[in-house]
């Protein structure tokens, strides 16, 4: 099937959520909304949270700790396993 999805973006507990259409005609889906305006139009992607309304943008914070995210280390080599992949992708000698 092609066209627009029924099913609708959110922002809870600063994580994107899908809500399916049973779920859109509750009046309290307990969205996230902008402390700037209020709007609950927000999107979430690579640890910030945006308002479509405003723009104004945030860092999420876990939800395990609030206060202070947990540190992602990555793992011993990687960033040399990833240069090598671009030389090869991008032909870099």
């Amino acid at each position: 099937m092609r066209g627009a999805s029924p099913w609708q973006r959110g922002v809870r507990h600063e994580s994107q959520v899908l809500i399916c259409p049973d779920c859109q005609r509750l009046h309290d889906l307990d969205l996230d909304s902008c402390s700037t305006c209020g709007s609950t139009a927000l999107f979430c992607r690579l640890g910030e949270v945006e308002c479509r309304g405003c723009g104004a943008v945030w860092m999420a914070r876990s939800s395990t700790d609030p206060v202070h995210p947990p540190t992602v280390a990555a793992p011993p080599g990687l960033s040399a396993e990833v240069e090598a992949a671009l030389n090869r992708v991008l032909g870099r000698a």
